[in-house]
């Protein structure tokens, strides 16, 4: 008897279901259709909770500026696995969408010390943002140049790096 791995038992199964909804949910989500994204997203969760999953949905609620509610998710997220760098950046810019610019940092360095995260380049570019505007410049440069070196074609980090060094020329 030739066995099927994708659905060898429940948690399998479970799995797959849930890639299936998160993936519905994010076409939902590209089309911008939130409320069917959330459903989907929440449906994802219910079968087979996973970090992307709750951190996705945190994302369609921030569209929605509901950012409490975007946090809790993230904070779920790193709940189900802690080494998913997504979540801590995405809890950063919710708390500058808020404007608090100091309790962001420790969430954008805590999503540069993330082991599974293949955007580096956002938390060092949310972190040049929050030290140029409290005018820690020399920060803001180092950050929006290690942006750089992560996405080097990244234009609002050039520009915003050629600001900062014409400021201090």
């Amino acid at each position: 008897m030739i066995v099927d791995e994708t659905y060898d038992d429940g948690a399998s199964a479970a799995k797959y279901e849930a890639r299936q909804l998160f993936q519905e949910a994010y076409s939902a989500q590209l089309e911008q259709d939130f409320e069917t994204a959330i459903e989907l997203y929440r449906r994802s969760i219910e079968t087979y909770p996973t970090a992307e999953a709750h951190t996705f949905l945190g994302w369609v609620y921030s569209f929605q500026n509901r950012y409490d509610a975007a946090i809790a998710e993230c904070l779920e997220a790193i709940r189900v696995d802690e080494t998913f760098g997504n979540p801590y950046n995405d809890i950063g810019s919710y708390l500058l969408a808020k404007g608090d610019s100091y309790g962001c940092v420790r969430w954008f360095r805590r999503a540069l010390l993330a082991p599974r995260y293949e955007s580096y380049v956002f938390p060092h570019f949310n972190l040049a943002r929050v030290y140029e505007r409290r005018r820690r410049y020399l920060d803001a440069v180092k950050h929006y140049s290690l942006a750089l070196e992560q996405q080097p074609g990244f234009a609002e980090a050039t520009t915003a790096l050629r600001r900062l060094q014409a400021l201090l020329n």
